[in-house]
């Protein structure tokens, strides 16, 4: 609270008294534009002060009192809000958990799932109020028979009628066939004329899955922007002291065990990422430039060795996607359905394990090692599928190939009537089949695993012992299967409910994995940078499905015998139909020049000058913030001079060269110095003495006094910290 007015008492000459203290205070106060909120002082002390700023002979408007006390009730209504959503929250309780018990780096990875579950529960959301909706609500007209085409195939061969036999309905549900003539896929939207109705499905359809996109692609950004890590902003050699930690750390609000215990587990695991780097920084500050330069050849060998496997890996991916699609008619076509999602499964799933050996061998830091194996995991999943894409635009859409079927239709029509449902039957596919195989490996090989070392003993059972969790490999599974999903959006509008299901039962499958089944790491790592790799790779992912995307629907022309622009050379046409139908000739007009280059080009020009803006007021703040930090470092070069100043005008605890009796509270509350008997951490030294004897002051203050070694403790010179080490 504000002290309160005192009665006078005897004071030294010079010294103000408490009540012209306490005027100048309120005075200062009433002066102040500070907002009373921010202030410390108690809530009786900030009403005080508001009265204060209020002006003499003024009553307050009940307009005014009126827009405080809504301003008070939205602020408290908001606070509760957040408070609620944090507490309804999510799998909070077990990101907690998790956090407390194996540290921040493997909480980021369930935050990130959770994060990948709603941005399809977002796309699910706008697939359904834009297009499911719509089309069960209006009951557009029926667009009458498909047409019927007479396609010239010369050499197609008959599917072998023995086949069937083999089809079963759990067969039927693995390959998709079951749901050929649902809303899952493609095939089954079907409309009349653009003119016989109000609201247009093709178009909510064509920019239900760009508008997904678009969402998702804002959500990641932002995403990332905000978990940028710190240390970009206070420098690469900026430390938190361990201090504030040790001091700071812990939470005293805590009553129950078990939240303890997880407490206590997260502070170790901070100290045990803190002194890890330290180690880290000090055996960088070691090196010669002869081992610095035999660690950039390992790393070069390491990483042309990766890149070689990659290489590999994607050939065979390509070779098994085009051995499966052109031996359709073979008896054994049932079981080369699955040979791309097996390889393509196999490839991902020997990969990283490979990409962590030959890591680790490195010795990398934690942040370093999982970053740099996220990386070559990255360009291994998403090049297998952007391979997969590929064979299957050269096999269905005769990419680089020359058939008769794609120059008469614009796609191979002989073997895939409704290429859309073809395609998105082999998302699902790969959807599914990626579930299955994370199912697969938590319960019949981690699970095992885990048994058989729990229940033997010896030499081969301590080598082998739990599986490691390790993060890159669990976040590039989920993010191919995130990416599968962007890219059959198109093809499969409920994908993203189904992925969303995987997602939701892969959260549990993980965290009872983690819990039971495996062993944390041993080098525990920050969340902050790797966050931030996260967010990128499942931007990567997300370009890689809009790119095949954009080029599906603005350049391939559409089946013939399905769907929902069956008359359409692409689906694009749709919108300058739509446009030349709703729009007057003023509208078109503009749309025509928003699409145009005299609008491209000052649009460039302007994106471009805000960009450069951004540049310079980025390079602003960081020419500030080294300003700031420079003058923070001679404010306390400042104190330390002051210090220094004020040691020499006190005697020491043991001279008698001040008359009269000293009383040991006198003694202890004028101390020389601030760390007495050794040099202050940090201190930047005491100025040079004159040479000669000790100097008295006017005061008849010694100004010098011995050190542990007979010297003057004013001729001793420390370094102080540079600003980097600050």
């Amino acid at each position: 609270m504000l002290p309160p007015r005192s009665v006078p008492s005897e004071r030294a000459p010079g010294v103000p008294e408490p009540e012209e203290l306490w005027e100048a205070e309120m005075e200062r106060l009433r002066c102040s534009a500070a907002p009373v909120r921010g202030l410390p002082y108690a809530m009786m002390d900030k009403r005080l002060i508001w009265q204060l700023r209020e002006p003499a002979g003024v009553q307050t408007l009940r307009w005014q009192r009126w827009q405080r006390r809504r301003q008070t009730v939205e602020r408290r209504l908001r606070e509760a809000a957040q408070r609620l959503a944090r507490g309804l929250g999510l799998w909070e309780a077990a990101l907690y958990e998790i956090g407390g018990l194996f540290g921040t780096g493997i909480r980021a990875y369930f935050t990130f799932l959770r994060f990948l579950l709603l941005l399809n529960l977002l796309s699910l959301l706008l697939t359904t109020s834009f297009v499911l909706l719509p089309l069960a609500w209006l009951r557009p007209p029926d667009p009458g028979p498909a047409l019927n085409l007479t396609l010239q195939c010369p050499g197609s061969r008959q599917s072998q009628p023995g086949v069937l036999r083999f089809h079963n309905q759990l067969w039927h549900v693995l390959t998709g066939r079951a749901f050929t003539n649902t809303y899952l896929f493609y095939g089954a939207y079907r409309v009349g004329p653009e003119s016989s109705s109000v609201y247009s499905i093709r178009l909510a359809y064509l920019l239900s899955p760009l508008a997904c996109l678009l969402l998702c692609f804002c959500g990641t950004l932002r995403r990332m922007v905000k978990g940028l890590p710190q240390k970009t902003l206070l420098g690469q050699g900026y430390q938190a002291p361990l201090s504030a930690k040790v001091f700071s750390s812990w939470d005293f609000c805590i009553r129950v065990q078990e939240a303890a215990i997880i407490k206590k587990h997260e502070i170790s695991n901070e100290f045990k990422v803190e002194l890890e780097e330290g180690r880290r920084f000090q055996l960088m500050q070691q090196q010669t430039q002869a081992q610095r330069a035999c660690h950039l050849l390992s790393y070069l060998r390491v990483n042309i060795l990766i890149g070689l496997l990659v290489v590999g890996a994607i050939s065979a991916i390509f070779w098994a996607t085009k051995y499966s699609q052109d031996n359709k008619e073979e008896s054994l076509f049932l079981l080369l359905q699955y040979l791309p999602p097996g390889v393509i499964a196999l490839v991902n799933f020997l990969g990283p394990l490979l990409f962590t050996f030959l890591v680790q061998l490195e010795n990398y830091p934690p942040n370093t090692e999982v970053n740099l194996t996220l990386i070559w995991c990255v360009v291994l999943k998403l090049a297998s599928l952007g391979m997969f894409s590929f064979s299957l635009g050269q096999t269905i859409l005769c990419i680089g190939r020359d058939k008769t079927s794609c120059e008469s239709y614009g796609y191979n029509a002989c073997d895939y009537q409704c290429w859309e449902n073809s395609v998105g039957e082999e998302l699902y596919k790969l959807s599914i089949f990626n579930f299955l195989l994370t199912v697969a490996f938590a319960f019949l090989v981690t699970l095992p695993r885990r048994l058989l070392v729990d229940r033997f003993s010896g030499r081969f059972w301590a080598w082998l012992e739990r599986e490691e969790f390790l993060v890159p490999k669990n976040v590039l599974d989920i993010v191919a299967g995130q990416t599968v999903t962007w890219m059959g959006l198109f093809y499969c509008p409920l994908l993203p409910l189904l992925n969303s299901v995987f997602l939701f039962l892969t959260f549990y499958i993980k965290k009872y994995t983690l819990l039971k089944n495996s062993r944390a790491s041993s080098r525990p790592f920050r969340a902050s940078s790797s966050t931030f790799f996260f967010q990128l790779v499942l931007l990567l992912g997300l370009l890689l499905a809009a790119v095949p995307l954009g080029y599906v629907v603005s350049s391939i022309h559409s089946s013939w015998d399905c769907g929902l622009f069956t008359n359409y050379s692409a689906p694009w046409q749709v919108v300058p139909e739509l446009v030349a139908l709703a729009l007057p000739p003023i509208g078109q007009r503009a749309l025509h020049y928003l699409g145009s280059h005299a609008f491209s080009f000052p649009l460039l020009i302007m994106l471009s000058l805000v960009l450069t803006v951004c540049i310079s007021q980025t390079q602003a703040n960081a020419r500030a913030i080294h300003r700031l930090r420079k003058q923070l470092v001679w404010q306390v070069q400042e104190k330390w001079h002051l210090v220094e100043d004020l040691s020499r005008l006190l005697p020491e605890p043991g001279s008698s060269d001040s008359p009269g009796p000293k009383s040991p509270a006198s003694q202890a509350s004028r101390p020389r110095s601030f760390c007495p008997g050794f040099p202050c951490p940090g201190s930047p030294g005491p100025r040079a003495p004159p040479p000669g004897p000790s100097v008295v002051d006017a005061a008849g203050l010694h100004s010098t006094c011995p050190g542990p070694h007979g010297t003057p403790a004013s001729a001793r010179r420390f370094r102080f910290p540079s600003v980097a080490e600050l």
